[in-house]
C-alpha cells in the first residue's frame, strides 16, 4: 500500500493563533478560563484543553461575572460582546483575522445601504457571528437553487460575502447564480474563502484521482474538513472523515493500493501521524508526501493576553 500524504494539510494560521492564545492564557493564569464555543472545531483539541480545566460554553450566562473568557476562532456577534461587557468579563479575542475581515466587510456594506447575501451554512458559528454584525441587512444563502427565491430586484444595492471555510466549487456555483440574476451585485475586494481552505482543497483535488480511499482527519462539525471529504465522495472515491486512528476500519483498506491522507485546518498533526502508523503497522504502507504549495502565514497573538492576571479593568476589544 502507498500513502499519498497531502501537503498543505492540518492547522492553518488562524487555528494556530487561537490554540497558542489559549495555551498562553493557561500559562499566565492557570485555571478558571472559559471559551465561548469550541476554540476550534476539533474534538482532539477541545478534549486536550478540557483536561487542562478549560470550560467551553455556549451561553455567557454560564460564565461567572468577572471571569476570563476567550472568543473562539470563528468570531462572535456584537450582541455577544455586549453581554460580555455587561458581565464584566475579561475577554481575549481569538477570532481568526480572516473571519474578522468578513465581519468588517459586512459592516461596511451595511453602512453603505447594501443588502448583503452571505453564502454559508446555517447554524455554523462563523455564520452566526457574521450575521450578527448587521442582521437587518444580511440574507443567508446555501445553494444556487435558493438564489431564485431571493426577494430582491435588479435595482436593489446588493453585495455578497462568503463563509471562510466553504468549498471553493460550492461557493463558485452560488456566486455564478447570483451574478446571473443580479449582474450588478458587488463582490468583496478580495476573496473571503480562507487561503488554507483553498490550499487544502486544491491538494486533495490534485491527488484524489490516484486514490482508492481518501482519509480526512477532522471532526464532523468542522466545515472545512467536511468539504475535503466531499471532494473525494463527489468523484466516487470511498472517503472518510475521522477524528483519529481509533476510527479506522480494516475493511476500508482491503485490496487497496493507494490511500490519500489529509487533515482539515483544525486537525493537529499528531492524529495524522497516528493514522499513518496504523496503516504502516497493518498494511506495510509506504509514505510519499506530496506538496502542492508552501504556506508561511502567521498571525500575532491578541494584545489582550498581556492584560490577563492584572488588576486593570476588564476590557472587551472589538474586532
Amino acid at each position: 500500500m502507498k500513502i499519498l500524504l497531502a501537503n498543505p494539510r492540518g492547522f492553518c494560521a488562524g487555528v494556530n493563533m487561537a490554540i497558542e492564545c489559549l495555551d498562553e492564557a493557561i500559562r499566565r493564569v492557570g485555571s478558571g478560563i472559559y471559551v465561548y464555543h469550541e476554540i476550534v472545531h476539533n474534538k482532539y483539541v477541545v478534549d486536550r484543553f478540557t483536561k487542562q480545566g478549560v470550560k467551553f460554553v455556549d451561553s455567557l450566562e454560564e460564565v461567572p461575572v468577572g471571569a476570563i473568557l476567550l472568543f473562539s476562532a470563528h468570531g462572535v456577534s456584537p450582541e455577544v460582546r455586549q453581554i460580555a461587557r455587561d458581565r464584566k468579563l475579561q475577554t481575549v479575542d481569538a477570532t481568526c483575522p480572516l473571519v474578522t475581515k468578513v465581519h468588517l466587510e459586512a459592516i461596511r456594506y451595511a453602512n453603505q445601504g447594501y443588502n448583503i447575501i452571505l453564502i454559508g451554512h446555517e447554524g455554523h458559528d462563523e455564520v452566526i457571528g457574521t450575521m450578527g454584525e448587521a442582521p437587518e441587512s444580511i440574507t443567508l444563502v446555501e445553494t444556487p437553487e435558493e438564489v431564485a427565491h431571493l426577494p430582491f430586484s435588479g435595482s436593489d444595492r446588493l453585495a455578497y460575502l462568503t463563509q471562510t471555510t466553504l468549498s471553493v466549487d460550492e461557493a463558485k456555483a452560488v456566486i455564478v447564480a447570483l451574478k446571473q440574476r443580479y449582474p450588478a451585485i458587488e463582490s468583496p475586494p478580495r476573496e473571503d474563502i480562507c487561503y488554507a481552505t483553498t490550499n487544502r482543497q486544491d491538494a486533495v483535488k490534485a491527488l484524489v484521482d490516484s486514490a482508492d480511499v481518501l482519509i480526512v482527519l477532522g471532526s464532523q462539525n468542522s466545515s472545512n474538513s467536511r468539504r475535503l471529504m466531499e471532494i473525494g465522495a463527489s468523484r466516487g472515491i470511498p472517503s472518510y472523515l475521522i477524528d483519529g486512528a481509533a476510527e479506522l476500519r480494516h475493511q476500508w483498506f482491503e485490496d487497496v493500493e493507494t490511500v490519500v491522507v489529509t487533515a482539515g485546518a483544525s486537525a493537529p498533526e499528531v492524529v495524522v501521524q497516528e493514522c499513518i502508523q496504523f496503516l504502516q503497522s497493518n498494511f506495510s504502507a509506504e509514505v510519499a508526501e506530496e506538496t502542492l504549495r508552501e504556506e508561511h502565514v502567521h498571525f500575532s497573538l491578541p494584545k489582550e493576553l498581556h492584560q490577563l492576571g492584572t488588576k486593570s479593568s476588564p476590557e472587551v476589544i472589538s474586532s
